[in-house]
């Protein structure tokens, strides 16, 4: 397996800047997840790695090899994409072992690799159906097996789990998560859902309009966004977000309501200072129905707050209010039933607050 290095990497299309000249160096066996709304220029980036899109500027490196003026047949990488492009006149088997057989390689060698592959996808009672005979799931697997068999350098899925239903893609997720276990190799992996980004990857590489935001793992992330668009993309249910000014280590909001300044961010604010106050769901709940609250009171503040929905999810409820005058998503733990209008105390974990510059968007941990 190899390392992939991205260098000044620019795509345009004519006038147009698809991708601005960004930089990313993914290690051997690592998984990357590119992720970021559509026209992000994540599945560009992901098609030049393979070669079916030509760079306009800048390196791409598979390995120790500069692979920019090379074909996609002779960068050794497979390709996973969202529809299955399965040979529907063909077996399971027959799918798995098609490119090898163009290839030239030896029908020994085709039956060992379509058996191994079948084995870690387990798709080894399937191997005489057709894709007619399959389900959804079961067709990603054999595409999926279609990538193991070569033995590739690297494997570059885009998005493809998006035909599926929820609940093949929560099964999907974790066949993916398996593969990379037992075929330890590496994986850049394309999505526009967060929680998929979240739940297989070692690293994530936000993108937004062609440019890198931010790179880290997954709880690197989540736990310190380096501004406002990360903090409210990576997140399910996203960041809550609130203008306000720093006025004597508080933030006043738009109706003068005051939240204490988090203490770690005491000595990174100035008085007047535009800022936004980010505080996730988890972390807005009725009093004691909370999870994980900070015991330190300094490290709490508590609002009183009108119910205006609630949407049970079994052991936790999703709670929708308003904090000057803007919607705000709150979670409740326990059984405890809420009620539209209903006031209620709640807590704030200002441990976990976030503070960012109005101006720039950046959050002020990383300024």
């Amino acid at each position: 397996m190899a390392s992939i290095m991205l260098k000044d990497v620019v795509k345009s299309y004519g006038k147009v800047r698809a991708v601005h000249g960004i930089n990313l160096e993914i290690g051997h066996n690592e998984f990357v997840v590119l992720v970021g709304p559509s026209g992000c220029g994540k599945s560009t980036t992901l098609r030049m790695i393979a070669g079916l899109e030509d760079i306009s500027g800048g390196e791409v490196l598979i390995g120790d090899r500069i692979v920019n003026d090379l074909p996609p047949r002779k960068r050794n990488i497979s390709m996973v994409f969202q529809n299955y492009a399965l040979y529907p006149h063909m077996s399971v088997r027959d799918n798995l072992g098609f490119g090898l057989k163009i290839a030239g390689q030896k029908p020994k060698v085709i039956a060992e690799r379509v058996a191994e592959a079948a084995d870690i996808l387990g798709l080894s009672e399937l191997l005489d159906r057709t894709p007619a005979e399959l389900s959804g799931g079961q067709r990603q697997r054999v595409a999926m097996g279609r990538a193991i068999v070569r033995h590739p350098d690297a494997f570059l899925f885009d998005e493809p789990l998006s035909n599926l239903d929820a609940k093949l893609r929560g099964q999907m997720r974790a066949e993916i998560k398996k593969l990379h276990q037992t075929v330890r190799t590496t994986i850049v992996y394309v999505t526009h859902d967060q929680i998929e980004a979240m739940t297989l990857a070692d690293r994530i590489v936000v993108m937004r309009g062609g440019h890198i935001e931010q790179v880290g793992t997954p709880m690197q992330v989540f736990n310190h966004p380096v501004n406002t668009f990360v903090a409210g993309f990576i997140g399910s249910p996203p960041m809550n977000q609130l203008p306000g000014h720093i006025e004597a280590g508080q933030v006043v909001l738009a109706d003068q309501s005051r939240v204490p300044v988090p203490p770690r961010l005491a000595g990174k604010v100035r008085e007047g200072q535009k800022v936004i106050l980010g505080i996730r769901p988890d972390d807005i709940s009725p009093q004691g129905h909370g999870l994980g609250m900070p015991e330190d009171a300094a490290q709490v503040a508590t609002l009183d707050l009108r119910i205006a929905l609630a949407e049970p999810l079994g052991m936790e409820s999703l709670i929708y209010t308003t904090i000057a005058g803007q919607e705000v998503q709150a979670k409740l733990y326990g059984p405890r039933i809420v009620q539209p209008g209903e006031v209620l105390t709640f807590q704030v974990a200002l441990a976990r607050a976030h503070l960012f510059d109005a101006e720039t968007t950046r959050s002020l941990e990383v300024l």
